[in-house]
């Protein structure tokens, strides 16, 4: 693998031989430093000395399938107990039986799986040679990307023998996290720390106004970029839609996030190892630890939350070629899409107070039953009981979730200075993109690296651009026309959530559930999606352009079948006139009756609010009536917005009880924007 002129990069061999001492071992080097060469020639090494295998914690999918990869290369076996393999893990663990694999690499979740603890670990004769936390600063909620289940390793760790030596890795550890992995491993943790600046990287910032110019811009560099390379973006939603932009204009490119399916993954991956597309438009989940030398760029589509994310996505590009570029786009919305995401992160301290409470009034409960007790979103409710769990606060049995005997006393100071942390890296990112300084030394300075120095290569330092910030007008109206073009699907409900709501659970009958519909747009997007956002909240009625657009949409592309024979509306309280309004000139200029038939009887808080489909749908499923006589044939149900679609759900089952003809919902803007993280 490495050849015979192959030299250590400095630090590397000292890291082996702490490993090789059974020290505890904390690394910070930068991306493509070779931090898995250490842990796997120290793994083959204790081998040899007739150690047991390595535990790996890796927190990521796609790292892990380069980290087999490396493995291989380097002679030993590694294998991995995920959650998209469980037909292997038998036989897996009679590698372990055997002694045949060297390295296991599993999820911090999974240290949280009974089965695991006390099936798998259990069967390691030789007990465990070394353990590694790849992606340390995960332990850290300090760190840019902080999981709670980080913490679990901590008390495995508590638990090994003093003669298992430990090393973490990481290329994104500032001071602040530094003294916190060190608290949290021992002062006795030797830290081998390096040069964070990439030689190969050309680093360049450009402010463009909106999603329109920046699909423009693409479109015209993207194709004279040397190499393949990864396009960031905040949301899955904006992964998409690039990469069908990106199509139509004649660059092979492709989406990539977490919830596309493991194969069709792993084969976009080797797509872009080989050279295969050109991009891969991805989310976070392609992200830390994935390898490919010869990355020629890495765009960020939109700015990542903090310096050290976008340090860590940067650090993808360069590794062994002699000029990548790193370019960051940055426009409109990232500071919405940001606040979102900081305000959806760090579970409050009232938060856990309250998801405490509900489990303590009852006998146990259920992700599901907390839902229905809480407004508290999944990933939000996920985190809770994660740290909850480890603190010792709740304990599982079965899918329950049951008060335990221990005091607990929220950290309330802790959760507060974290979401302030990345408030502040957000001011930091702003400032990042104005400065007239090395790109460079700002994201080293911010990762304290003691050898931060001006790079000389990036546009600041050189004084020009790579990449023109200019794009043609013609090309920036191309954009906006395929904004405007680019609707989104409104799928039909098919059950109720988990637990039912009032009376009604299970499963929504055929002849209840509503027709397939269509969004005109995103919400806020450079197309329609910032009329609408204008018209609602400023204007206060809903312009002629969306009217036409509405009706085109309906009559030239989406085209119902069976056609439609009448218009309704969701009413609202807030708003009484906006949406009627609004339908009834879609109706009228589709030359069909409006019927205002749906009558709002309660006033609920607004559906924006509510945090998950439980709370969602509850919200809605007794707020409306139907008043007078439907007229026959399929209807056009018509709202401003569209998220969770439970509004459409309940509103079209009613009329369908009522003996509607089949329903048709269409929103002028989804606001479903299926966001991955940082």
């Amino acid at each position: 693998m490495f050849g015979p002129e192959a030299q250590f990069r400095e630090g590397q061999w000292e890291a082996i031989e702490s490993v090789l001492q059974r020290r505890r071992t904390l690394v910070v080097q930068k991306t493509g430093w070779g931090k898995s060469i250490v842990y796997f020639l120290a793994t083959k090494l204790l081998r040899e000395e007739g150690a047991g295998p390595t535990i790996l914690i890796s927190p990521l999918l796609s790292l892990m399938r380069n980290q087999i990869d490396m493995a291989a290369r380097i002679g030993i076996r590694a294998e991995s107990i995920n959650s998209t393999n469980p037909d292997e893990w038998e036989e897996i663990k009679g590698t372990l039986e055997q002694g045949k694999c060297d390295v296991l690499l599993i999820s911090p979740e999974r240290l949280a799986n009974k089965e695991f603890l006390e099936k798998v670990l259990p069967v390691i004769e030789d007990g465990i040679g070394m353990f590694v936390v790849d992606e340390a600063h995960c332990i850290s909620d300090w760190g840019h990307d902080f999981r709670p289940d980080y913490r679990r390793i901590v008390r495995i760790l508590n638990l090994l023998p003093e003669n298992v030596p430990v090393i973490a890795t990481t290329a994104t550890a500032n001071n602040r996290v530094i003294r916190d992995i060190k608290e949290q491993l021992g002062d006795q943790l030797l830290i081998s720390r390096g040069p964070l600046t990439r030689e190969s990287l050309k680093l360049q910032s450009i402010k463009l106004a909106d999603q329109a110019e920046r699909l423009a811009w693409l479109a015209e560099n993207v194709r004279v970029m040397a190499g393949s390379g990864i396009i960031y973006c905040l949301t899955v939603a904006d992964c998409r839609r690039v990469a069908v932009w990106l199509r139509l204009n004649g660059i092979d490119a492709l989406e990539y996030y977490g919830d596309l399916g493991n194969e069709l993954r792993e084969e976009r991956e080797r797509l872009l190892l080989n050279n295969g597309v050109k991009a891969l438009v991805a989310t976070v989940a392609l992200g830390m630890g994935y390898d490919k030398p010869d990355l020629g760029y890495v765009i960020h589509y939109q700015r990542p939350g903090s310096l050290v994310a976008y340090y860590q996505q940067i650090g993808r590009a360069g590794r062994a070629v002699d000029d990548a570029y790193a370019i960051l786009l940055n426009g409109r919305e990232d500071d919405e899409i940001h606040e979102y995401f900081i305000s959806g992160a760090f579970p409050g301290a009232d938060e856990m107070i309250k998801v405490l409470g509900a489990i303590e009034a009852s006998d146990g409960l259920s992700m599901h039953g907390i839902q229905k007790e809480i407004n508290i979103s999944q990933g939000r409710l996920s985190n809770c009981l994660k740290v909850l769990e480890i603190d010792g606060a709740v304990l599982k049995k079965d899918k329950k979730y049951i008060r335990s005997a221990k005091p607990w006393f929220p950290d309330t100071k802790r959760s507060e200075a974290v979401t302030e942390l990345r408030k502040k890296e957000l001011l930091q990112m702003q400032q990042f993109i104005v400065t007239s300084g090395c790109l460079m030394k700002y994201v080293a300075d911010e990762l304290n690296d003691p050898y931060a120095k001006e790079c000389g290569r990036c546009a600041n330092c050189l004084g020009r651009q790579f990449f023109s910030e200019q794009v043609a007008h013609s090309k920036i109206i191309e954009a906006i026309e395929f904004l405007r073009k680019d609707f989104l699907a409104i799928e039909p409900r098919k059950k109720w959530p988990t637990g039912g709501v009032g009376e009604i659970k299970g499963k929504i009958p055929e002849e209840f559930q509503m027709q397939r519909g269509i969004a005109l747009c995103a919400y806020g997007d450079a197309g329609w999606g910032r009329f609408v956002r204008d018209d609602k909240y400023e204007n206060g009625f809903f312009r002629d352009e969306l009217v036409d657009a509405a009706v085109s949409l309906i009559k030239e592309k989406w085209q119902p079948v069976p056609f439609l024979k009448w218009v309704t509306a969701v009413p609202s309280l807030r708003r009484p006139a906006l949406v009627p309004e609004f339908a009834k000139r879609v109706a009228e200029r589709l030359g069909l009756p409006f019927h205002p038939i749906l009558e709002k009887i309660k006033d609920k808080p607004a559906q924006k609010s509510m945090k998950n489909s439980i709370q969602q749908a509850q919200n809605v499923y007794d707020a409306f009536m139907v008043s007078g006589d439907l007229p026959d044939g399929p209807v056009l149900l018509v709202d401003d917005m569209v998220d969770s679609r439970w509004t459409f759900t309940v509103c079209s089952r009613m009329l369908l009880m009522r003996g509607s003809g089949p329903v048709f919902p269409f929103a002028l803007a989804s606001t479903a924007g299926g966001g991955e993280g940082n």
